[in-house]
């Protein structure tokens, strides 16, 4: 195989005994190496001249998630229930991350390196809705603090701006407008890749000046992100296991 190549795929051992191939793809506007996980298979996305070995310990390192996502995806299970003190790796703004628990007088919680570190005092009986919350309330934050540098970019170049905007955990859809110019956004979107919030802000932003899916839509929408039809596929191929690992997160059981 040859290591220099742009798109291959590497094989990577698993504790049982089985492969996984995934597709690693060279990318000039990454920053970090990214690992997503589709109906398609896995795919592990490197800047450009990353060494085979670094994206080899990297997928080492998430092995056990990326096995399991696997195996939904296959079997079509939910991810496992968010467990105080366990653990895990969660997608956040479209890098994998590590969601590790720490003993402390005080709640909260913060961002160490690729680690979100949750802080709370020893397990008692409301640890686990307290972890939500603070989830929540960090990945809304997050959310709002792109969302606000796009809209000083955006707003201007079309010469209106929305009255309000919203934050919600939404079933199916991404985003909206209504009648009262307030727009609302999937919390699910701080999970995902920066690129694919801009396109459902931009989205809305658009139906602000035209209110239907008519092409002069399309055509305004393009105007601001030529590669729009990239994050709508992403989003359609990934939305549900976002929206999972939103419920995981910051829904109650």
């Amino acid at each position: 195989m040859n290591l220099e190549t742009e798109n291959q795929y590497l094989e990577l051992p698993t504790p049982t005994g089985e492969v996984i191939r995934v597709l690693r793809r060279s990318h000039p506007q990454a920053r970090r190496l990214r690992l997503t996980v589709t109906s398609g298979g896995a795919r592990v996305t490197c800047p450009k001249g990353t060494h085979p070995a670094q994206v080899f310990a990297f997928l080492r390192k998430h092995g056990e998630w990326l096995e399991r996502k696997l195996d939904e995806l296959h079997l079509g299970t939910q991810p496992p229930a968010l467990e105080p003190g366990t653990t895990t790796v969660i997608p956040l703004r479209g890098e994998t991350t590590q969601l590790c628990w720490h003993a402390g007088p005080y709640p909260r919680i913060e961002l160490i390196g690729d680690r979100l570190q949750l802080t709370l005092p020893q397990p008692h009986r409301r640890s686990l809705a307290t972890a939500r919350g603070l989830l929540k309330a960090y990945l809304d934050a997050q959310l709002r603090k792109d969302v606000s540098r796009w809209l000083a970019r955006y707003c201007p170049r079309l010469g209106i701006a929305p009255t309000a905007l919203r934050v919600r955990a939404l079933k199916s859809l991404w985003g909206s407008l209504d009648t009262r110019d307030r727009v609302t956004l999937d919390l699910a979107l701080a999970l995902a890749p920066p690129a694919a919030l801009k396109y459902v802000l931009v989205h809305e932003l658009c139906h602000l000046r035209i209110r239907s899916h008519s092409p002069r839509f399309w055509a305004l929408v393009a105007s601001i992100l030529p590669n729009w039809q990239e994050q709508r596929d992403w989003l359609r191929i990934n939305g549900q296991a976002l929206k999972a690992e939103l419920d995981r997160l910051v829904r109650a059981t």
